[in-house]
């Protein structure tokens, strides 16, 4: 939400941010030791803000807020594309940036259609695996995430498991013999994933997606965000499908 704020033109009407809010670069003008995780409503409250937007209430904070007399707009995880822009949209209202809000949104639906329509017809169908983590914790086609590769007719090799949840682990063993086309890996920074680091797991040496260079970093706070960035999520996988030229496996 604090990238949305900047992009919609609010930038001047935030006087602190969390802990995790470190996108784009100006927001360090901003930055404090308020954390995201365990939000302290006396700190907040320093600040003596008009508004405190947060981005889904874990701690009961919307209530420790209003005994302060401090207004709370929560936005959850969407679980879809059209959920995410009308967070947008919304946040705008807010702020009275509405206009602002719709026309970042339009950009977003325009680049994200495009990068869509950017990929060769033979790349629907391939199979993926995301990996959120080092322990094969993955996501489902029902989950954002998954939402977001559905964009590109992409089969999410959660569908052929026993598992359920948004969030579903996945073993070592199911994905070797499921061999997925493509692989993203979504814990690159904190994890320290790399393409050679699953390259050297027993077995994934011969996964397809490993053998054709299908094995693709993503950058964690991107794909773990809901806000204007995610044309560059949108355009990372656009790339990976750009690339294939080959019939999915």
């Amino acid at each position: 939400h604090t990238e949305v704020l900047f992009a919609i033109g609010a930038a001047d009407r935030v006087v602190a941010v969390d802990d995790f809010s470190n996108f784009p670069p100006e927001a360090a003008a901003v930055a404090s030791d308020l954390s995201g995780f365990e939000p302290n409503p006396e700190a907040i409250a320093g600040y003596e803000p008009d508004l405190v937007v947060i981005g889904g209430d874990f701690t009961g904070l919307t209530e420790q807020l209003a005994a302060l007399d401090i207004p709370v707009w929560s936005g959850d995880a969407p679980a879809t594309l059209d959920d995410a822009y009308a967070q947008i949209v919304d946040l705008g209202v807010q702020v009275g940036r509405a206009d602002a809000a719709r026309a970042v949104v339009d950009g977003m639906r325009a680049d994200i259609a495009a990068a869509v329509a950017s990929i060769p017809a033979e790349a629907a169908g391939m199979t993926y695996y995301h990996e959120l983590d080092d322990t094969f914790y993955s996501v489902s086609s029902t989950s954002f995430a998954g939402s977001v590769y559905a964009l590109f007719g992409l089969t999410n090799i959660v569908e052929q498991s026993a598992v359920e949840g948004d969030y579903p682990q996945l073993s070592a063993e199911f994905i070797v013999e499921t061999d997925p086309d493509l692989i993203f890996l979504a814990c690159t920074v904190y994890c320290g994933i790399t393409p050679e680091t699953v390259a050297a797991r027993p077995g994934w040496e011969r996964l397809s997606a490993v053998t054709t260079g299908r094995v693709v970093p993503l950058d964690d706070d991107i794909v773990s965000r809901w806000g204007p960035r995610l044309v560059d999520f949108v355009s990372t996988i656009a790339s990976a499908l750009a690339a294939t030229g080959s019939t999915p496996g």
